[in-house]
């Protein structure tokens, strides 16, 4: 029942943007960080290794500590990026590294935890497919499955990326 809510929450969360969308934008929460506690105390742990996903990793790119926060054999659900730490490092490599992580900026609008699960929903803001120069909110989901306290299985609403065309060649 519990993976059958989440699994409508991230449908919810990754749908195509309607009208009302582009009239009421998703935000954040003033203070994001409030979010990841829990009066359970393996639900707060689970949501405090949550908080240093998003803030150390995701944000500010400090994936060289990434094994203080994902199992060694960390299952990817998002096509582009392999299984496994070492492989989840790689993928993240090239990004550059945020010199002090010590607040989270993520307009973050809902943080659910339950069991072993907990699914972050936030607000992202895309180009508009039809008018370059406007721009509209929408939700993204990432949900983890906890282990000992870290994350071991992943799930966002990640597509395949779009190869770019190459560039004409110089003549």
């Amino acid at each position: 029942m519990l993976r059958r809510s989440l699994a409508a929450l991230a449908l919810c969360c990754v749908a195509a943007p309607s009208l009302a969308q582009l009239n009421d934008p998703v935000v954040g929460v003033a203070d994001p960080e409030s979010l990841f506690t829990d009066k359970d105390p393996v639900l707060h742990r689970n949501k405090q290794a949550t908080l240093r996903i998003m803030r150390e990793l995701l944000q500010c790119n400090h994936w060289s500590d990434a094994g203080n926060w994902l199992t060694e054999r960390y299952i990817q659900h998002n096509p582009n990026a392999a299984s496994g730490l070492k492989p989840v490092q790689a993928f993240f490599a090239n990004r550059p590294r945020t010199a002090t992580c010590d607040k989270l900026t993520t307009p973050v609008v809902a943080v659910l935890a339950q069991g072993d699960l907990v699914a972050v929903v936030i607000s992202r803001t895309l180009k508009h497919p039809t008018k370059p120069d406007q721009t509209y909110t929408t939700s993204w989901f990432d949900m983890w499955r906890f282990v000992d306290g870290k994350a071991d299985e992943h799930w966002d609403g990640a597509e395949l990326f779009v190869p770019r065309a190459p560039a004409p060649a110089a003549k």
